[in-house]
């Protein structure tokens, strides 16, 4: 299972985005408080659209309660400040739940966080004068990153909605 952590997102807009990349490729989203919105916010249900219902979301008060909540030896830190990127990493060799933290939009991960990890630290390659991507954006690379080494367990190959045939039934 693919657990997607925020940690203390400032953004709307950007949470209602990676909700609905966490329904849609059956990932487990983690919040960590504080947010810097209201869960009711318009902009989180219009990014995040029907999808939200469907979502499994939990929210933390912090860190250290996620930590404990969530014991694992396979969390993944999305930051500026790491080394490889997302490809450098087998996660076909990871024997049970995979947990890949991003930080909030203006800092990132708190650095203290970051110091005891630093071994799975990852940093999407940019130029050099660019900070960061959007943090909606590099959930859904590093999501489907997993995904694609993993063969896209659970999730289907063709369009379910409207059919499998339906550009050729026009």
């Amino acid at each position: 299972m693919i657990h997607v952590v925020l940690y203390e997102p400032e953004i709307p807009q950007n949470t209602g985005n990676i909700i609905r990349t966490c329904m849609a490729t059956n990932s487990i989203l983690h919040l960590i408080e504080p947010l810097g919105f209201s869960l009711d916010e318009k902009h989180l249900r219009r990014s995040g659209m029907d999808y939200i219902k469907d979502a499994k979301i939990y929210i933390h008060k912090s860190w250290d309660d996620f930590v404990k909540e969530n014991p694992s030896d396979h969390y993944y830190f999305m930051t500026r400040y790491g080394h490889r990127p997302p490809t450098s990493f087998d996660f076909t060799k990871e024997k049970g739940d995979i947990y890949l933290v991003l930080g909030k939009e203006s800092t990132g991960v708190d650095k203290h966080i970051l110091k005891d990890h630093l071994d799975t630290c990852m940093r999407l390659p940019m130029v050099a004068n660019a900070r960061s991507l959007n943090l909606s954006n590099c959930t859904a690379i590093v999501v489907y990153e997993v995904l694609r080494q993993l063969g896209y367990p659970g999730l289907s190959w063709n369009e379910e909605l409207k059919g499998e045939d339906f550009l050729e039934s026009l």
